[in-house]
């Protein structure tokens, strides 16, 4: 499976290839607008991603935190 953040990456870079294949300036545009969304969107998913991460590996120093305070309690 591809990862999301990577297919739209390699989705924005085909667009810009495409904007710069036409001759009309406004399909070129419309490439280019297409690009930049792809990129935002990849970007988005990333920091979603990284956001979870974060949240784990905290939600897992909380929890050994609390095991080793078990452990000196006995």
């Amino acid at each position: 499976m591809v990862k999301e953040a990577k297919f739209f990456r390699k989705q924005a870079v085909k667009a810009e290839r495409m904007a710069r294949s036409v001759s009309d300036a406004e399909i070129s545009e419309r490439f280019l607008n297409m690009a930049s969304g792809y990129r935002s969107q990849a970007d988005v998913l990333k920091a979603k991603k990284e956001s979870r991460l974060k949240a784990k590996k905290l939600k897992s120093k909380k929890r050994k935190a609390k095991e080793k305070s078990g452990k000196k309690r006995r």
